[in-house]
């Protein structure tokens, strides 16, 4: 594993420790707020979608007729895992805010802290295998 590929890799869980340790700062201190929405909005999504990755890579976007960009494929590509990343974050906060509401424990510290743990385990599981596509359709083995 390179240096940049470590880094990378890393990268969303160091974000959680970075906003668990914003919350040292004053109430209300825009640098705080920035650390956490930073991070919630998109840290714990894009650790787990880098699991995955090689999987959603498998099959690529299919461009227009015309061929205006010729790297409509890639940019289609980041631009999906982009948007996937936020969503998959969104989802995973109203899901630990929603079992610690349910469970009477609920506090935002809670949230970040349970969020940040997963995120690194996250950024310490190997990628899956991306298989090929399916060829054949209907046939029975």
């Amino acid at each position: 594993m390179t240096p940049r590929e470590l880094v990378v890799r890393t990268l969303p869980a160091l974000g959680g420790w970075l906003a668990l340790c914003a919350l040292a700062l004053p109430d209300g201190s825009a640098l705080r707020g920035a650390a956490m929405v930073a991070f919630l909005a998109a840290g714990p999504g894009a650790a787990v979608l880098r699991i995955c990755g090689p999987a959603l890579a498998v099959v690529p976007a299919a461009g227009p007729v015309e061929r205006r960009d010729p790297a409509f494929e890639r940019h289609s590509d980041l631009l999906e895992r982009l948007m996937l990343a936020v969503f998959v974050s969104v989802a995973l906060v109203l899901l630990a805010g929603t079992v610690f509401i349910a469970t009477h424990a609920f506090s935002a510290q809670r949230v970040l802290l349970t969020l940040t743990l997963l995120t690194t385990v996250a950024a310490f599981c190997p990628r899956q295998r991306a298989s090929p596509p399916s060829t054949a359709k209907g046939s029975a083995p």
